[in-house]
């Protein structure tokens, strides 16, 4: 493209129709961020609603896959409502795109749970995902357009930088009202039902946003180019048919886009499920956390945006990748110490080994949900993962059962065909013996109080001898008369046990520490302040290497196949690159017994990404965006 003298934008100030334009393009993009993001924020509650049927470990990869999902299909977006908006324009493409959004987020809010309508309810979820991702597809690569399209030359990157802050206001913006709802209705009525509200109050931000894009009228470039009829006739083909054009896009993904991705989603959404899932914070604090340090950070986009009008968008966005390549393993493991020292404490001093035979031991990455790992090795591992245990697999013998060795304690695993009927029994006696090994060895797992029938009181303590508690005294004590017909309902007994008993109601005891196991960050030790501070250095990192990239992207594609040509690499980039991080690298981490060892994929992407972009990327800030 053409190299232009910038005199004529650069020293005027930004005038009221162009304040009207990124007004209303970044208003209506947070709103659609808004919706995609809630997804990513309320996923502990979702992989309980529509996965509840399968393992924890299981469920927390699906869950993030489902999350995955309206990733997965951004490309598809980004040539459908790309070619559209080359076509028919940018303004009409933004009013489809919120509309699909904004739908698909609704629908997403009042869909049952796999409780009530089985399978069927994961399966419409992903399918609402997947429009969601279509309708993103189209949004980003419009916005970023329209504004560069309305900007003077040497001002697009401050202008188009206000469009890169929507995304982290969508997330900052879900996460309050998330915070809002859990703090007016309480946490266990939140996990019951309460999650579905942000969902259904997007119907809300729907009719605010399709307002707001009625009232835009459209980008003088693509006016000028309608009027003098050098549209492009068919987009697709020409901006990735043609050799001239194709090798631009394939340059912006591998070059710039893909590293960006990665550390955007490892700075915003893989931080806060490492907080919630891997460190044990307590989800509310976690996304306290998350929010203070977007609120920090969420300014430089617009920092590094204007930055690049000075200095150019290449410079930023390598330097935002190499740092995040030099500190992301000392960065999470300093999250660890400030967040769950206990843990970290635990790790540093107690590693488990499992000695299994190697044919049993799979990667346990599971892109559909319904895999079973049924292998005496997956079953010792997925639940060591499950509660961030770092562990080392050792060949065993061929066939043999694979053994846990915790300490001085060594328990044996079991492979859940061979046991037959009796696989739920041996799995509440491997997880029972396990977390006792692991409270011993100073792991920070805590045992909630649980509600005892008198018929089951006597079995309760025969098979925990470790709370020695007494018959006598527990009958002795405090109990509450509850009709058997509601103990069977709540699954406190089962209707043989109730008939067994003939008894209309029954004694219910409650057990302190006599309930399941569970790891925990204690609030008291929490350490706020540094976990902030780490926080906000990572939202820092997305902000040096997004905030300059809408710029670059509009600068390097002409005019008659910008909408196009930007958005393929865009959402490949975000949506393959990115949006798989969290899933690859919880399954990484578990696959090699190492809760670090995941970071090893935004590193690498990272790293090829700055490699290329430092060979082979070109300045573009003085481009004619006109040409």
């Amino acid at each position: 493209m053409a190299n232009v003298a910038t005199m004529h934008g650069s020293a005027r100030g930004m005038t009221a129709e162009e304040r009207k334009v990124i007004f209303a393009s970044s208003l209506g993009t947070v709103f659609e961020w808004y919706d995609f993001y809630l997804y990513g924020s309320l996923a502990i509650y979702i992989g309980a609603t529509f996965f509840s049927q399968y393992p924890e470990t299981t469920r927390n990869i699906f869950t993030l896959l489902a999350f995955a999902a309206g990733f997965l299909v951004r490309p598809f977006g980004a040539l459908v409502f790309g070619r559209l908006g080359d076509l028919v324009g940018r303004k009409y493409t933004f009013l489809v795109t919120i509309l699909i959004m904004g739908a698909s987020t609704f629908l997403v809010g009042i869909l049952p749970g796999s409780a009530t309508i089985g399978i069927a309810a994961p399966i419409i979820l992903i399918v609402l995902r997947m429009l969601q991702g279509l309708a993103l597809g189209g949004e980003y690569g419009g916005a970023a357009t329209y504004v560069a399209e309305h900007a003077p030359h040497g001002r697009r990157g401050f202008y188009t930088s206000w469009i890169q802050t929507t995304a982290t206001l969508g997330l900052f913006l879900s996460l309050l009202i998330i915070l809002g709802i859990q703090m007016a209705m309480g946490k266990e009525a939140f996990a019951a039902w309460g999650w579905r509200i942000p969902f259904l109050l997007s119907v809300v931000l729907l009719g605010i946003s399709v307002w707001i894009r009625m009232q835009m009228n459209e980008s003088p470039a693509f006016k000028k180019m309608k009027e003098e009829g050098t549209q492009s006739k068919a987009p697709i083909s020409e901006a990735f048919g043609q050799w001239k054009n194709a090798k631009i896009a394939i340059l912006a993904l591998l070059g710039a886009v893909a590293g960006q991705a990665v550390v955007w989603y490892s700075g915003q959404f893989y931080a806060l499920f490492f907080l919630q899932n891997v460190l044990k914070v307590d989800a509310q604090a976690a996304n306290i956390m998350v929010a203070i340090a977007l609120a920090l950070g969420t300014m430089f986009f617009v920092v590094f945006g204007w930055l690049s009008d000075k200095i150019g968008r290449k410079p930023i966005i390598m330097a935002g990748l190499l740092l995040a390549m030099l500190t992301y393993f000392p960065l999470f493991k300093a999250m660890t110490w400030a967040g769950n020292p206990a843990l970290a404490e635990a790790q540093a001093t107690v590693k488990a080994t499992v000695t299994a035979d190697p044919a049993d031991c799979n990667f346990q990455f599971n892109p559909t949900g319904t895999a079973k790992f049924t292998t005496s090795c997956d079953i010792a591992t997925a639940l060591l993962t499950k509660n961030s245990v770092p562990y080392e697999v050792v060949p065993g013998a061929a066939g043999s059962t694979a053994a846990i060795k915790l300490g001085n304690a060594e328990i044996s695993s079991y492979d859940s065909i061979k046991a037959g009927a009796n696989a739920k029994a041996l799995d509440a006696s491997l997880q029972k013996s396990v977390n006792i090994a692991l409270h011993d060895a100073g792991y920070p797992l805590v045992r909630d109080a649980v509600k005892v029938p008198d018929a089951k009181l006597n079995a309760f303590i025969a098979a925990n001898p470790e709370l020695k508690l007494n018959a006598e005294a527990v009958r002795g004590g405090p109990s509450t008369t509850v009709p058997t017909d509601k103990l069977v309902a709540d699954k406190l007994l089962t209707a043989d046990e109730a008939a067994a008993a003939g008894m209309q109601s029954m004694p219910v005891y409650t057990i302190a520490n006599g309930g399941a196991f569970k790891m925990v960050a204690d609030p008291a030790q929490v350490k706020w302040v540094p976990l902030v501070a780490i926080l906000t250095v990572l939202v820092i990192y997305v902000t040096m290497v997004y905030g300059p990239i809408a710029a670059m992207l509009v600068e390097m594609f002409p005019t008659r196949i910008r909408y196009t040509g930007m958005s393929l690499p865009y959402h490949i980039g975000n949506g393959w690159f990115g949006g798989l991080l969290p899933a690859t690298a919880f399954a990484m981490s578990a696959a090699k017994g190492d809760i670090y060892y995941g970071l090893w994929y935004p590193i690498v992407i990272a790293g090829i990404s700055f490699v290329i972009g430092m060979l082979f990327l070109r300045e573009t800030k003085n481009n004619d965006i006109d040409a």
